[in-house]
């Protein structure tokens, strides 16, 4: 038994009240006997804006907690108050975990592996010649990094902000290749979108579009082809109306439960030192779903 030791984790984000989670993760923990507790910390509730998550971060280590999941909108505004970023962290450039080790607050990312491993599980031989990305902030980012990882040839980012996108982008040239990664705005009327796609082999979505608090369509349903496969980060409700968008239009598609289950399965690794039953976890996972799937259609991103 691993009981000897107890564990005190918190999730940071705004709207986090219909994250999975708390239960995922004390769960898996009680199956490996090891005590732990899983905290939200909305920063809706407490009326916090994102700028306090060096705050959040203090009041946390000073509590005793022994290690954060960060969200949106905090994944890459937490990078300026920590002490050290892992190599993973570091060239993605945004993280979702926080683990205090002694003095030290270290970040790091698991939403590229988890999504990675989404990918390898749900769309194992999805062309990835040319993939067009929605949203250039934390979670694009470690989408990108993974898919290119992956062995993608092109990801076209677009974004709102065009400055996000084309630095994301440079970021990913440096790191993969000159050739492997451009640039495009969301807001341009619709045309740069409707062109990407129509030459793209998948589509995948990371922006809060989906969530809750921002309930819609990132694309016209119109744009999106039989012979495109379709990915959405968004993991409640699991059927998006992109993914429901998808599904009817005959697209391949992957919602986002594969990677917010994995993402878990790597941060709980981090937190506890122990790895954990990830087939188990997506057991437990789908019978939350299932669980919740009555309570109304809420939605909420990775963590």
């Amino acid at each position: 038994m691993n009981g000897e030791r107890a564990f005190l984790i918190g999730l940071v984000g705004a709207g986090i009240g219909p994250s999975l989670s708390p239960a995922l993760h004390e769960r898996a923990a009680d199956e490996l006997g090891i005590r732990y507790l899983y905290r939200r910390l909305d920063l809706d509730d407490l009326r916090l804006p994102a700028t306090a998550i060096g705050e959040i971060l203090a009041a946390a280590r000073l509590a005793g907690y022994d290690g954060l999941n960060i969200t949106h909108p905090c994944k890459r505004v937490v990078l300026e108050h920590l002490d050290e970023l892992s190599p993973d962290a570091a060239v993605v450039g945004a993280v979702n975990t926080v683990v205090f080790t002694g003095r030290k607050a270290i970040g790091h990312n698991t939403d590229w592996s988890g999504f990675a491993r989404s990918v390898a599980l749900g769309l194992p031989d999805a062309p990835l010649d040319r993939v067009v990305l929605l949203g250039a902030g934390g979670a694009g980012a470690a989408v990108a990094h993974a898919l290119l990882t992956l062995g993608a040839g092109l990801v076209r980012v677009l974004d709102i902000d065009a400055h996000r996108g084309a630095a994301l982008a440079a970021s990913l040239c440096a790191r993969f290749g000159a050739d492997r990664a451009a640039a495009g705005r969301l807001d341009d009327g619709g045309n740069e979108l409707a062109t990407a796609l129509s030459e793209a082999d998948g589509l995948v979505h990371a922006t809060p579009i989906g969530m809750a608090a921002h309930p819609g369509l990132p694309v016209p349903v119109e744009l999106l082809r039989p012979e495109l496969w379709v990915a959405d980060v968004v993991y409640r409700p699991l059927a998006t109306q992109l993914v429901a968008g998808a599904r009817a239009r005959g697209c391949r598609v992957l919602d986002g439960g594969g990677m917010a289950v994995f993402q878990a399965v790597d941060a709980f690794r981090l937190f506890t030192g122990v790895e954990p039953d990830a087939g188990r976890m997506l057991r437990h996972f789908q019978g939350l779903i299932a669980a919740t799937a009555t309570e109304g259609d809420t939605a909420d991103v990775r963590s």
